[in-house]
């Protein structure tokens, strides 16, 4: 589950950015990266899986060290569908490709969030073994509704976990999530706030709230709230991104650049903050400054999906 933020005042006529594709060759190479929590810190033992059917090996399964890190060699290249997870993290998948120099040897960074899935242990802890199962069970059943896109579902789902299991007050991170999908606004806010109500430092709610009112139009309400969670001391680069997206939402160019700034003075290898340095130089017609700043995404982050896009825009503004 991850939060999307859609802006729509930047339109940049004529770049369509369309999905990479990559051929597949027979020869061996390598998937390699890191996995790191919101503040930064690696994360160890998340477990990977890939897949590449037309690939020998088909599949591998590696395991993240104490860094964060994981690799493995002797790969064909080509696609492979990659799903991860930890405990106490939310699982994710997405579709990675390896063939070209950058691909062999670059880290593909992920960040991955706190919260809860059907095969964390953590969350079975004190519970009797039929307990435990059905719970897991529960989770499983929400998640899989939440990945058919079945809002009403998942929702009934998580808020039926939540009433066997009240303590698992994360799962208003999910119930959230659902009803943002929705548009239901207002109703995404206040699971948010009920899950501040027990976790009042919870930066994820805090940043869903300012996101949320984002998506709801309101961008006082949204500037607010991220500029408060901003001046916290332990404020992630996610605060000062999301940040920079209100302000570039406002057309506040200057000030986007400063938090986007920020976003990556905190990580300096995340690339959606670089690239959107990009777009604020393109909107003010310093194209030079925009193929430097999109430049940096390839250098900083080659395997994100803001590096696709970099790479299209700059071919664009060269022609």
């Amino acid at each position: 589950m991850r939060d999307r933020l859609h802006l729509s005042r930047v339109v940049l006529a004529g770049l369509f950015v369309a999905a990479l594709a990559t051929s597949v060759a027979a020869q061996q190479s390598r998937l390699n990266g890191v996995f790191k929590d919101e503040s930064g810190q690696p994360i160890k033992d998340v477990k990977v899986e890939c897949r590449n059917p037309g690939a020998t090996p088909s599949s591998f399964t590696v395991t993240s060290d104490k860094a964060g890190r994981w690799v493995k060699v002797g790969l064909q290249s080509g696609w492979y569908q990659c799903v991860w997870a930890a405990p106490g993290f939310i699982s994710d998948t997405a579709r990675w490709s390896i063939g070209g120099a950058a691909s062999k040897f670059a880290d593909i960074v992920v960040t991955m969030i706190k919260g809860v899935s059907s095969s964390d242990p953590l969350l079975t802890s004190g519970l009797t073994p039929s307990a435990a199962k059905e719970l897991q069970a529960d989770l499983k059943a929400a998640d899989e509704l939440f990945n058919l896109k079945d809002w009403d579902g998942a929702i009934e789902k998580y808020k039926g976990i939540l009433v066997k299991v009240p303590a698992l007050s994360i799962i208003h991170l999910q119930i959230a999530q659902c009803q943002r999908m929705k548009k239901d606004y207002d109703g995404a806010i206040a699971s948010y706030n009920e899950l501040l109500k027990t976790d009042p430092v919870n930066e994820r709610a805090k940043i869903g709230i300012g996101i949320t009112h984002l998506e709801k139009g309101d961008l006082k309400a949204a500037d607010e709230t991220l500029t408060e969670a901003a001046g916290l001391a332990t404020a992630t680069r996610e605060v000062f991104y999301n940040l920079g997206e209100v302000k570039f939402a406002k057309g506040e160019a200057d000030e986007a650049a400063k938090w986007y700034q920020r976003a990556i003075d905190a990580d300096p290898s995340w690339g959606k903050p670089l690239f959107k340095l990009g777009l604020v130089a393109l909107n003010k017609g310093d194209k030079d400054g925009a193929i430097k700043m999109f430049e940096k995404v390839l250098v900083a982050d080659p395997m994100s999906p803001e590096a696709g896009q970099a790479k299209a825009v700059i071919e664009q503004l060269k022609k």
